[in-house]
């Protein structure tokens, strides 16, 4: 009796080793199929047939081709090239892009093949002239162009196209010597300040240029009057300048100034 019950302890250790072999066995059964798996991923994806190499660019830029070509050199970890369909770095070529060309807004990557991407640009719209902080009297201006969001992205060249044809003259954001690059301060209030430039043309004479200063704004017409206001008062220094057109002739240039800074008043002076 004492044998019989000695022996059924002993089976039971017997089949609690064999079910750990059986998961030993199983766990690395598993491990060397994720192995064959993965290396089998990884050579799959260092096949020509799933790696870049075209890239197509919207325009005759070929420098953009190039930068995405470079930023799609190399690997990840030494294991998965950066050239692959499912992993070609485009954040980077966006990023790229953009700090190479300041001129270009967005940048649209999308995969049209196994084997190539194609890239679109949408370049900034010049807005107008940015030329310094105020006019300078016989000294000849080096102007820059900045878009919507009051961003100076090139300088300006003989070609250039701006939608207003007067010139900016205004602070930039923060404390810097290259106007390149930088914002333009109260960028946000620019679409507003040129709506109200532009309406000075209704009343004879063209807005020339545009000087900002601090929270006022003067607005230089082609006839030689000035007209101050102050920033944000758009409407009413227009309703004001209207309700006295029958007094005020901007077009023949008789008036050297309106201060339009004080609300319901207008105050001028003529030209000897």
């Amino acid at each position: 009796m004492l044998e019989r019950a000695s022996s059924a302890p002993q089976g039971s250790e017997r089949l609690a080793a064999r079910r750990r072999q059986r998961r030993r066995r199983a766990l690395i059964a598993s491990f060397i199929l994720l192995l064959l798996l993965l290396s089998a991923a990884i050579y799959g994806l260092q096949q020509n047939a799933v790696r870049i190499s075209h890239v197509e660019v919207s325009g005759s830029d070929g420098s953009l081709a190039t930068l995405a070509t470079n930023a799609m050199q190399g690997s990840y970890l030494g294991l998965i090239p950066r050239d692959s369909f499912f992993f070609f770095p485009a954040s980077r070529i966006r990023s790229d892009i953009l700090a190479a060309h300041p001129e270009v807004a967005a940048v649209s990557i999308s995969r049209s093949g196994l084997t190539s991407i194609s890239i679109k640009t949408n370049e900034r719209v010049a807005v107008a002239r940015w030329c310094g902080l105020a006019p300078t009297v016989g000294v000849e201006e080096y102007c820059y162009v900045f878009d919507a969001s009051g961003f100076i992205f090139a300088a300006l060249a003989t070609t250039t196209q701006t939608i207003n044809i007067f010139a900016l003259y205004a602070p930039l954001e923060g404390e810097t010597l290259e106007p390149l690059h930088a914002h333009i301060a109260h960028a946000e209030k620019i679409p507003v300040l040129f709506d109200f430039a532009r309406q000075l043309d209704t009343l004879g004479s063209p807005t020339t240029h545009v000087v900002l200063r601090g929270d006022e704004v003067d607005d230089y017409l082609a006839s030689g009057t000035r007209i101050t206001y102050v920033l944000g008062h758009e409407q009413d220094a227009f309703t004001a300048l209207v309700s006295s057109q029958e007094n005020i002739h901007l077009a023949d240039g008789s008036i050297e100034y309106v201060d339009l800074r004080f609300d319901g008043k207008v105050y001028l002076k003529r030209k000897e």
